[in-house]
């Protein structure tokens, strides 16, 4: 299996189809595995490449998560395109997988041509994200249906890799740590999010932080849609497919 290091640490990927290449980034408690179905929906027309953020997935474990947990991630992005050298590459973040695809785009903008980000609740975290994550983490933990989907991606160790993330994302709040490494709207790459009225995992007023951007910076886009889960590149798979791949081409 095709690894990269990463701080030690061997960070697993995978790369699949032909075109312009896409780096598809899973959100917290996911891997890669949470894009198997709708991955046809792609490989027509581009080269997608699939990683396992480190301490998900088939990536290595880790005993903590870093407080600046979608910077690091945004770093481990950066050196898989370094790695592999690519040129200039598109990503395709949702949920948490969003947050790391713009830290990247702003940490190293010559490195992609255009990004996506869906399903992602803007550039601050709504007041009591804290309380509501922990409730959330609960109830997921107890329902078999999320217990199934959190095993499949993460394996046997799945309670593990839950619980570290619900303490980073619970200290994002309560020690007001840092999300983005630079505003958003300082983004020198195009950006296009794709945004859900429906998805209830998404607590700020998006259509309102969808406007402010889009006023700020040229290079920001955004589609939203009345209807549709979380995530929306999934709940929409092949209506969100087409809208992604004229993006890019």
């Amino acid at each position: 299996m095709p690894y990269f290091k990463y701080n030690g640490n061997r960070v697993f990927y995978t790369e699949t189809g032909q075109g312009n290449t896409c780096i598809f980034l899973h959100g917290n408690t996911a891997s890669s595995k949470m894009f198997e179905f709708i991955l046809p929906l792609y490989t027509d027309e581009i080269r997608a490449v699939l990683i396992d953020f480190l301490g998900n997935g088939k990536s290595d474990r880790v005993s903590k998560f870093p407080d600046e947990l979608w910077i690091d991630q945004g770093h481990q992005i950066v050196e898989l395109c370094k790695v592999l050298d690519m040129g200039r590459v598109n990503l395709i973040g949702t949920s948490g997988g969003a947050y790391a695809a713009i830290n990247a785009a702003l940490e190293m903008p010559e490195l992609f041509s255009r990004v996506v980000a869906d399903s992602f609740d803007g550039s601050t975290l709504p007041a009591g994200f804290a309380d509501a994550i922990i409730q959330e983490r609960q109830f997921a933990k107890s329902d078999e249906q999320a217990r199934g989907f959190y095993e499949w991606c993460q394996g046997g160790d799945w309670e593990t890799v839950v619980d570290l993330d619900t303490e980073v994302l619970v200290n994002y709040e309560r020690s007001q740590t840092r999300i983005f490494r630079s505003p958003i709207e300082t983004i020198r790459v195009p950006l296009l999010m794709t945004i859900s009225k429906e998805d209830e995992m998404l607590a700020n007023d998006m259509e309102a932080e969808c406007r402010r951007l889009y006023d700020l910076n040229p290079n920001i886009s955004y589609k939203i849609y009345e209807t549709g889960g979380h995530p929306l590149i999934a709940s929409r798979a092949e209506e969100i497919a087409e809208v992604i791949k004229g993006f890019i081409n």
